[in-house]
């Protein structure tokens, strides 16, 4: 692959932008996975919720949210 990092990181942000309706920030703010889970197909199969996930989201969610605030 040719391109750079910022000519990717600018054109998932394009998209992100069209398709999400996201700004900037919320770009950036989101992990990859959260980036690929928002554009999967919506008819694919969904892969289960596995332990480690959910003990990142209840650590997550008892630290007042991703920002630290509720």
């Amino acid at each position: 692959m040719t391109e750079s990092f910022g000519e990717s990181a600018l054109a998932l942000c394009a998209l992100a932008a069209r398709a999400l309706g996201w700004r900037p920030h919320e770009f950036w703010s989101a992990t990859p996975a959260e980036l690929v889970a928002c554009l999967a197909d919506p008819a694919a199969p969904l892969a289960p919720l596995d332990r480690s996930d959910l003990q990142r989201l209840m650590e997550i969610d008892s630290m007042g949210g991703p920002d630290g605030h509720r």
